[in-house]
C-alpha cells in the first residue's frame, strides 16, 4: 500500500462521488451478466481509490453486449472492496430522460449526502446525470467540482453539418443550450477540472477556480526506454518515413484531411508507410480514397486494435504522429506519441500546442490546411537528422506524463478546491 494511500485513508470525511459517462455493460448483454467496463475507465477507478478511502461511482448502464474492449470490473483490482458502483439509466431521448428524472434525482441527493467531496463530469443535455448532480448539489449547499475534456457543444454544433438528417437537427437544436448549461454550470462550480489547454481556454472565463488537469492511463513503464530511444534515433537515417495515427475513424478526427495529406506526399515522390488504427464511422470512406489515390501498398485501416501492447508498439516505431482534429478536444493519443518518442504533427490547437511548448516535440499546421501538413512531412522526410532531433524532444514532452502523478494532481485539487462535508455544514 502505498504512503499517499496510506494518508488518504487516515483522514476522517474522505469518501469521494464521481460521475463518469463511460457506460457500464451486463456481460453477454444478460440482465444476470456481471458488469463490465471499458479498461482505462477500470484503471481510472483503481487510481481515484489509490487517492481516497472511498470512492462512489455513478455510471450509465447501457443494453446489449459489451464494446471489444470492455473488461470486467474485477480488473480493478483489490481497491474494488472499497469502491460502490451506482448504475444509472441510458436516458439520451428527452423522453426517457423525463421519465427518469424524478427517482434519479433522489438517488442523486442522497449520495451527495454521503460524500465528502464531488465531482462530477459534465458534458451533454438529457442524460447527461453529471449535469443533474451538479444541480442538486447546488440546491444542497454542496461545494462541487466539475470535470470536462473537451468542449461538447461546440462538437455537437461543429457535427450539425454532417450525418443523417435527424442528426443534423438534433445538433442544430441542441448546441445553444448544451453551451448554455456547461456556462451555467461551470460558473456555480467551486472548481473547474479541464482536460488539456483547449477546454481550459474555453471554460476559465466562467469558472472561479479553473484547473488544467490531464486524464491519461499510461503506467511510467509505458514510457520509452532510453535504448529503444537511443536505436530508434540511429535508424532514423534510412527507410520509408514511417506514420501513425490511433483513434476513432469519425468526422471530428480528420480522416479524409489525413488520407489528402498522405496523397499528397505521395505526389512529390515521397517514400512512406501509414496506418490508421481505429474503427469508426469514416473508415470505409478512407478505404475509398486510398484506393482512388493509388495508395492501397503504403496506407492501411486494419481497424481496432484491443492489444494494448501492440499499440504502444506501434507508436514506438513511428517515425510521425499524423493527426487531423478538427474539434476544440484534449485528444489522449498525442500525449501517447509523446511518450513513445514519436513527435506530433497535425493540425493547431491550444491543447497540442502546450504539449509540445517546453522542447519543440512536434511540428504544427493551421487547421484544414491538408497541404500544409504535407509540407512538413515531406521536410521530414528529406532531413533525416532534424526527424531524429524531434523523436528527443518528443521524449521530452511526454515525460512528465504518467497516470499515478495526474490522477494525484486531480486529486490534490479536489481537496484544496472542496471544503469536505464537515468544514462546509458548519
Amino acid at each position: 500500500m502505498s504512503d499517499d494511500f496510506q494518508g488518504a485513508r487516515a483522514k476522517a470525511g474522505d469518501t469521494l462521488l464521481i460521475y463518469a459517462p463511460v457506460p457500464l455493460h451486463r456481460a453477454g448483454g444478460r440482465p444476470d451478466g456481471a458488469l463490465t467496463l471499458e479498461g482505462q475507465a477500470c484503471n481510472g477507478l483503481r487510481l481515484w481509490a489509490e487517492n481516497f478511502a472511498r470512492v462512489i461511482s455513478m455510471m450509465p448502464l447501457a443494453e446489449g453486449p459489451p464494446p471489444p474492449d470492455w473488461v470486467p470490473l474485477t480488473e480493478v483490482g483489490p481497491s474494488l472492496e472499497r469502491i460502490r458502483i451506482e448504475p444509472m439509466p441510458v436516458a439520451w431521448r428527452p423522453d426517457r430522460f423525463l421519465r427518469a428524472l424524478p427517482a434519479a434525482r433522489r438517488r442523486i441527493r442522497a449520495l451527495i449526502d454521503e460524500a465528502d467531496y464531488l465531482s462530477f463530469s459534465i458534458g451533454g443535455l438529457f442524460g447527461d446525470w453529471g449535469s443533474v448532480a451538479c444541480v442538486e448539489a447546488r440546491r444542497m449547499g454542496r461545494p462541487y467540482a466539475v470535470w470536462t475534456d473537451r468542449v461538447e457543444s461546440e462538437v455537437v454544433r461543429r457535427s450539425a453539418g454532417a450525418g443523417p438528417w435527424r442528426a443534423r437537427l438534433r445538433a442544430r437544436l441542441t448546441h445553444r443550450p448544451m453551451a448554455a448549461l456547461e456556462r451555467a454550470l461551470i460558473r456555480r462550480a467551486d472548481l473547474g477540472l479541464f482536460h488539456g489547454r483547449e477546454t481550459y481556454a474555453t471554460y476559465a472565463p466562467f469558472c472561479r477556480r479553473p484547473e488544467v488537469v490531464h486524464d491519461i492511463h499510461i503506467a511510467a513503464a509505458d514510457h520509452i526506454a532510453p535504448e529503444a530511444l537511443a536505436a530508434k534515433t540511429a535508424a532514423a537515417a534510412e527507410g520509408p518515413l514511417r506514420i501513425v495515427y490511433v483513434g476513432r475513424a469519425d468526422p471530428m478526427k480528420g480522416p479524409l484531411d489525413w488520407v489528402a495529406a498522405l496523397a499528397g506526399l505521395a505526389a512529390r515522390g515521397v517514400d512512406f508507410r501509414a496506418t490508421w488504427l481505429g474503427d469508426g464511422t469514416e473508415r470505409a470512406a478512407m478505404r475509398r480514397e486510398i484506393a482512388a489515390a493509388g495508395l492501397d501498398e503504403r496506407v492501411s485501416t486494419p481497424g481496432f486494435a484491443a492489444d494494448r501492447g501492440a499499440v504502444l508498439e506501434a507508436l514506438r516505431a513511428a517515425h510521425v504522429f499524423l493527426f487531423c482534429h478538427k474539434t476544440p478536444e484534449s485528444p489522449r493519443c498525442l500525449i501517447e506519441a509523446l511518450i513513445s518518442g514519436t513527435p506530433i504533427v497535425g493540425y493547431d490547437g491550444a491543447f497540442a500546442r502546450d504539449l509540445i511548448a517546453d522542447h519543440g516535440g512536434g511540428r504544427l499546421a493551421p487547421l484544414n490546411d491538408a497541404a500544409a501538413l504535407t509540407e512538413i512531412l515531406a521536410q521530414l522526410a528529406a532531413d533525416r537528422p532534424a526527424l531524429a532531433e524531434l523523436f528527443a524532444r518528443a521524449a521530452r514532452d511526454g515525460a512528465p506524463f504518467d497516470d499515478v502523478s495526474v490522477f494525484r494532481h486531480r486529486s490534490e485539487l479536489i481537496r484544496a478546491g472542496l471544503p469536505p462535508r464537515r468544514s462546509a455544514a458548519q
